[in-house]
C-alpha cells in the first residue's frame, strides 16, 4: 500500500534512526476546502495536497520505503508546507 509521504527530516536523522517525520500526500479533492491542505499540482499536472495538520513519522527501513516518484516538491512549497505545520505547533513563538 503506497502513502505518498512530504519528507521534513533531514535526511542525517533518517540514516541514524531509521525514522521519517513527514506530512501525508494526497490526491482526494475534498482537500480543496481544508485550511491546513497545501495544493500543489506535480510534474504531470495531477493536482495534489499536502497535509500540513498531519505529521507522520514512520520507520522507512522496516516499511522498504522508496522515494516518491516526483522525487520532491519546490522549495516554495516546501516552506508553505513547514509554515503551516508551524500554525499548529508554534515552534520558537
Amino acid at each position: 500500500d503506497v502513502h505518498p509521504l512530504l519528507v521534513l527530516s533531514p535526511r542525517e536523522f533518517n540514516v541514524r534512526t531509521g525514522i521519517v517525520i513527514g506530512l501525508p500526500m494526497t490526491t482526494a479533492r475534498y482537500n480543496e476546502t481544508n485550511p491546513f491542505a497545501i495544493r500543489f499540482v506535480g510534474p504531470k499536472g495531477a493536482v495534489s495536497y499536502i497535509l500540513g495538520h498531519q505529521p507522520k513519522s514512520f520507520d522507512w527501513r522496516a516499511r522498504a520505503a522508496k522515494p516518491h516518484p516526483w522525487k520532491q516538491v519546490t522549495e516554495e512549497t516546501f516552506v508553505l508546507a513547514c509554515e503551516t505545520l508551524n500554525q499548529i505547533i508554534l515552534i520558537g513563538s
